[in-house]
């Protein structure tokens, strides 16, 4: 498979059989991404929770590429009131096999609302994801504190990737994800949600420095790994 870190939490993953997945797809309004959200294509989307800076573009995207959204259930039913016409919505501590591979939705410490006319609207639960495919598990952890229960995923996944947050401020910064990764005892781990907005700016090379050597890896902007 193949991994692009396209700034703030947006993954995209192709599958050796040419299946696309994105997560998080905040394009329009960040100034980090190297995405054109008129331009993307993608067959699922994958979406960890409700605020705007992680739901970003999905219904348009959706739409337009006539995708499936996997999220908690809540954002699901939003999609559909809004006209996206496939989803997939599961709930914490379920799994299920999807054609490119098993997802596992697994609990995040966060919120998740969405303004909607001046008014918040409840998202459901924050969540992080678990994809085993291809061989490979991927974890990416949405947006998070450092919690206990991390090292119940370590035991039970052997993780490849890891993709934390460290901005701070609204997720943990780069000391608990620090801690984080050693509990999940990640082959890799890649910093993700930073220095997007001034309040989240932080240093990823320091951020790397913390962890084990060769463990941390900082991804640029539209930078591709190959797994």
């Amino acid at each position: 498979m193949k991994i692009t870190y396209h700034g703030h939490s947006v993954l995209s993953i192709v599958m050796e059989d040419g299946q696309k997945l994105l997560f998080d797809p905040f394009i329009t309004g960040n100034s980090l991404t190297d995405l054109n959200a008129d331009e993307v294509e993608t067959d699922w989307l994958l979406v960890t929770h409700g605020h705007s800076d992680h739901i970003g573009d999905m219904i348009p995207i959706a739409k337009n590429n006539d995708a499936t959204i996997i999220s908690i259930v809540e954002i699901c039913t939003f999609a559909e009131n809004n006209g996206v016409k496939k989803t997939h919505g599961m709930n914490i501590g379920g799994k299920f096999d999807f054609p490119f591979g098993r997802v596992k939705m697994v609990h995040a410490q966060h919120s998740s609302g969405y303004e909607v006319n001046g008014q918040t609207l409840y998202m459901g639960e924050p969540a992080g994801f678990i994809l085993q495919a291809e061989g490979k598990t991927i974890y990416h952890a949405g947006d998070t504190s450092n919690f206990g229960d991390m090292s119940l995923f370590g035991e039970a996944f052997d993780i490849d990737i890891a993709f934390l947050p460290i901005g701070d401020n609204f997720t943990m910064g780069p000391h608990e994800a620090a801690s984080a990764a050693k509990r999940l005892k990640a082959k890799k781990v890649v910093p993700i949600h930073y220095n997007t907005f001034p309040v989240i700016k932080q240093d990823p090379e320091a951020f790397v420095k913390l962890l084990p050597e060769n463990v941390g890896k900082v991804m640029a902007v539209g930078e591709s790994i190959v797994i």
